[in-house]
């Protein structure tokens, strides 16, 4: 499979440099063991058995969410859940973005780049421009904000944001998804259930350096596989967007994207073996099984493979793309000595990697 032609890997330069990632969630928990009358309520009846074993395996055992549980169980229009995606994400992005500056010992006004990417909602200025003003940033800070990418955009977004840094420049590249506000418990077909089951909402922020210090982003690959354009993304409902997600994304891990990987790290002149523990985006349990399998082959059991992907997912869902950071950030905290790879799965049907080297 050809990606693109590229430098032999002696000869590659790092984009650019990743100095800290700040988090931020919003207040409301949702634990994984309420999913299931809460679902019932909203349903009005009781679910089918295997819902439990739906939830189960997930992997999932708590989320944060824009709102309490009563919100997502009456009807809502476009512009309320416009101005819960302002409210809530405005507040989001301000707490993760003071959070990565802060531990980069950086001034909002030393950024000459925001680079957001967002999913589930979408404003005009746009999000970034408005924390312009309200952060302190210098009004000639460019604002590049991104849409459609999904639960790629947090890897598709760092490779962004490390073309966007040459040297002497500062990028803080912000990812924010609000997924509840596609849940429809007024409806309850299959597609919402599985919403209500997986997905979550958080933000995540990454201050970059052309210059360093900090992990090096080396280089970057992206792929979309003609004919997958129902495998995963929004359709427009009459209340906002509705889920569209196939359920046979972990065996498109393995006949699709573990052929990507290997061609990739080939380029790269890595071997598995040359790795430490990657950064995946968690779709969701039988993901990161389908994930670990390839990472990690041989092993007895995969559902200890892959422990800070896992555990992220444990405690706060499928964010979408934010998700990824939280996991680099745990990868990072613990001062890995090896290069690995950060890896996700978003709609178009597409693939994104890249390379960290710490």
């Amino acid at each position: 499979m050809r990606t693109s032609a590229r430098t032999p890997p002696a000869e590659q330069e790092l984009l650019a440099y990743l100095h800290a990632i700040g988090t931020a969630v919003p207040e409301t928990i949702l634990k994984q063991s309420d999913v299931m009358a809460i679902l019932e309520a909203g349903r009005g009846s009781p679910m089918p058995e295997r819902m439990e074993a739906i939830l189960f395996n997930t992997g999932i055992a708590q989320r944060h969410i824009a709102r309490p549980v009563d919100f997502y169980m009456g009807p809502r229009s476009w512009p309320e859940r416009a101005h819960v995606y302002e409210e809530v994400g405005s507040d989001l992005f301000k707490r993760a973005a003071e959070e990565a500056l802060a531990a980069a010992g950086l001034a909002p006004a030393d950024i000459d780049t925001i680079l957001f990417v967002s999913t589930t909602g979408t404003m005009t200025p746009s999000l970034p421009s408005r924390m312009i003003a309200e952060m302190g940033f210098w009004p000639g800070t460019r604002t590049v904000p991104l849409f459609g990418h999904g639960c790629a955009g947090g890897v598709t977004g760092l490779s962004i944001a490390a073309d966007l840094t040459p040297p002497g420049k500062r990028t803080l590249f912000v990812a924010m998804e609000l997924c509840s506000l596609a849940y429809d418990h007024q409806r309850m077909d299959k597609k919402d259930v599985i919403a209500a089951a997986l997905f979550a909402d958080g933000c995540a922020a990454a201050v970059l350096s052309g210059d360093g210090p900090g992990a090096a982003l080396g280089d970057f690959v992206q792929r979309v596989w003609p004919d997958t354009i129902d495998m995963m993304g929004w359709e427009i409902g009459d209340t906002g967007f509705d889920l569209v997600l196939a359920k046979d994304i972990p065996a498109f891990v393995a006949r699709e994207f573990a052929p990507m990987c290997d061609a990739f790290l080939a380029e790269q002149g890595l071997a598995l073996t040359d790795l430490g523990e990657p950064a995946c985006h968690p779709g969701g349990g039988r993901v990161v099984d389908a994930l670990a399998e390839y990472f990690m082959p041989g092993l007895q059991s995969v559902s200890a493979a892959l422990p800070a992907t896992r555990v992220v997912l444990q405690d706060y869902g499928n964010m979408s793309s934010p998700t990824i950071l939280f996991v680099l950030r745990r990868l990072l905290d613990d001062k890995p000595t090896k290069p690995f790879l950060v890896t996700a799965l978003g709609p178009g049907f597409t693939g994104a990697i890249g390379v960290v080297r710490p």
